[in-house]
């Protein structure tokens, strides 16, 4: 039974549970990774998991509802003409708030998990906007040209999300900055 008396220790011991859920569910994947396994690297007994979780996928939506979001703040530092300058300082200040461990695991389990699927494709959405936004006060003239606009947005928004997979699956690291302006030339 949970000790009411002591909320620091719940809330030390459910963090322990998501933590190294997240770990696991980030290197071997959800489906593959039992709830005993989850327990021994939180290291709490295997029943506690579900006082916390009733069923494991409670624990992948616990991780993802609360480990990944984009926070409110449309504040764009934009220079009109200063395409890759804009883009480069948004890939810097843009509250996107998922660990590497977040990223991947939205990634793999979108596709069998439709709650993980909504919320990463709100998080794209969320960025899509913010690039587009700051595309559109960085280069005024191109309003004209919404569908360019959308798409640079778009590759942009996806290199932020998915960049610790391509740093996985090539072994480099993807400079934001490089991004930002090889985007910029496309535009003008």
């Amino acid at each position: 039974m949970l000790n009411e008396g002591h909320p620091g220790i719940l809330n030390d011991v459910r963090t322990r549970i998501l933590d190294a859920a997240e770990e696991l569910f980030a290197c071997g994947g959800y489906a593959a990774t039992p709830t005993t396994v989850i327990a021994k690297l939180a290291k709490v007994p295997g029943d506690l998991i579900s006082q916390y979780f009733p069923r494991k996928i409670d624990v992948l939506v616990a991780l993802v509802d609360e480990r990944t979001h984009v926070e409110e703040n449309d504040q764009v530092d934009a220079v009109p003409g200063d395409l890759a300058g804009t883009l480069s300082r948004l890939a810097r200040v843009l509250p996107l708030r998922a660990s590497p461990a977040m990223r991947r695991i939205l990634s793999r389990e979108a596709d069998t998990h439709g709650s993980v699927k909504e919320r990463l494709g709100r998080l794209n959405g969320e960025l899509v906007r913010r690039a587009r936004f700051a595309l559109g006060l960085a280069l005024p003239g191109a309003r004209g040209d919404a569908a360019r606009l959308e798409v640079a947005a778009a590759t942009f928004a996806a290199i932020l999300i998915y960049q610790e997979n391509l740093c996985q699956l090539t072994g480099h690291q993807i400079d934001p900055d490089a991004v930002a302006e090889l985007i910029a030339h496309s535009l003008v």
